[in-house]
C-alpha cells in the first residue's frame, strides 16, 4: 500500500463529502487530470482506503429521528461470551454501531428508534435477549449538535 499524499488527501476529502462527484469534476476539484485522478481513485479503491459509497439518509424522513446510546456490561469477559455478543449484536438492523470499550462498560451501542415507545420494543425484544448482558443503561440524544462520517485526511 502506496502513502497518502497531498493530492490524495484532497481527493479523499472532497470524495467524503460528495461522494457521486463525476471523475471530472473531481479532477478539476483537485487539480488533475481525468485520467490521472481516476487513476488515484482506483487505487485508493484497491488499497482499501476507500471502503466503500453510500448513500446518508435523513434519519426523520425514514421515521428514526431518536438516537439513543447504550452502555452495556457483560457478566463475564471469556472470549466465547464476548464473540456471541458481538455475533448477535450485528444482527439487530436498529445498531448502527456497536464499540468494545476500556472503562465501566463493557460495549457502547448506539441505536436508532422511531420514538421512546419503539426503542423500549428494540430493547424488550433485541437488547435484553444479548447473551451475557448483566446491565444496560441508556441514554437518549436530545439533539445532535454535530454529526460527520468525514475522517480528516
Amino acid at each position: 500500500m502506496e502513502r497518502i499524499d497531498s493530492i490524495d488527501a484532497r481527493i479523499l476529502r472532497v470524495l467524503q463529502k460528495t461522494g457521486r462527484i463525476s471523475n471530472a469534476d473531481l479532477a478539476t476539484h483537485v487539480n488533475l487530470s481525468p485520467s490521472a485522478c481516476h487513476r488515484r481513485v482506483q487505487r485508493l479503491e484497491k488499497d482499501g482506503i476507500i471502503r466503500d459509497y453510500v448513500a446518508m439518509l435523513d434519519p426523520r424522513k425514514v421515521d428514526r429521528p431518536t438516537t439513543v446510546f447504550v452502555e452495556i456490561t457483560l457478566s463475564g469477559q471469556a472470549d466465547e461470551l464476548l464473540d456471541a455478543f458481538e455475533r448477535e449484536v450485528a444482527k439487530i438492523p436498529d445498531v448502527l454501531e456497536c464499540h468494545l470499550m476500556a472503562g465501566t462498560a463493557d460495549y457502547l451501542l448506539k441505536v436508532v428508534a422511531a420514538d421512546t415507545e419503539d426503542f423500549a420494543r428494540i430493547h424488550r425484544r433485541s437488547l435484553a435477549r444479548l447473551p451475557g448482558v448483566a446491565q444496560m443503561q441508556s441514554s437518549f440524544a436530545l439533539r445532535t449538535v454535530f454529526k460527520t462520517t468525514a475522517l480528516p485526511v
